[in-house]
Parts: C-alpha cells; sequence; structure tokens
C-alpha cells in the first residue's frame, strides 16, 4: 500500500519558514518525480513545484520562485519543500504527489500523479 505522509506544517508570520516533509512507504521512491501542491480554502488546488527523479530538474510556480526550494533524499523517500518569505496567500492545505516519471522533466499538471499524500496546514498570519 502507498503512502505519503505529509509534516511540518503550522501557523507562521509573515516573513517567516517552514519546512515540509513528505515520506513515502510502498513505492520506489527513486523512480517517483515528486510534486507539491497547494489548496486554498475555496480554491483549485494547484501546482506549486516538482523535482525529478534524481533531484537533477526542479520547476516552480511564479508565485513561488527565489522563496521556495524542493528538494529530495531518495534514501530517506523523502521530499522537502524549503519555504521563506511566507506570505498571508501562501496559506493552504500542502499535499505532496508522486508521478511514475524517470524523465528529466517534471510535469506542472495534476493528472500525472498517481499518489496523493492528505495533506498538511500551512497558515500565514499577517
Amino acid at each position: 500500500q502507498v503512502q505519503l505522509v505529509e509534516s511540518g506544517g503550522g501557523l507562521v508570520q509573515t516573513g517567516g519558514s517552514l519546512r515540509l516533509s513528505c515520506v513515502a512507504s510502498g513505492l520506489t521512491f527513486s523512480s517517483y518525480a515528486m510534486g507539491w501542491f497547494r489548496q486554498a480554502p475555496g480554491k483549485e488546488r494547484k501546482f506549486v513545484a516538482a523535482i525529478s527523479w534524481n533531484g537533477g530538474s526542479t520547476s516552480y510556480e511564479d508565485s513561488v520562485k527565489g522563496r521556495f526550494t524542493i528538494s529530495r533524499d531518495n534514501a530517506k523517500r523523502t521530499v522537502y519543500l524549503q519555504m521563506n518569505s511566507l506570505k498571508p496567500e501562501d496559506t493552504a492545505v500542502y499535499s505532496c504527489a508522486a508521478d511514475f516519471n524517470l524523465g528529466n522533466e517534471v510535469l506542472t499538471t495534476q493528472r500525472p500523479y498517481v499518489y496523493w499524500g492528505q495533506g498538511t496546514q500551512v497558515t500565514v498570519s499577517s
């Protein structure tokens, strides 16, 4: 059974930082590109960042470029999202997702991602 479990969310003030983690089990983690998506209240889930199976390629949504960094540790079956300079508009439930993809291109749409975590809440106060 595949499981993706996120952690690291919480309440932080504007300008603060958080580091999200997503631990995977039940799959060959190094065969999957990993992505982070977020869903704000009353809005659709949207792409945040993604990383290729070997960490060689990354992609970011424009509003988080320069503030967020995605990384992975295949030995620990974990993907991270370091979030700096947080803004109230970053408030959302953040979910990680896995895409069976051994290519260098990472995908920014939801459909290719076959496994999803339950999400972790990030709240940024003004």
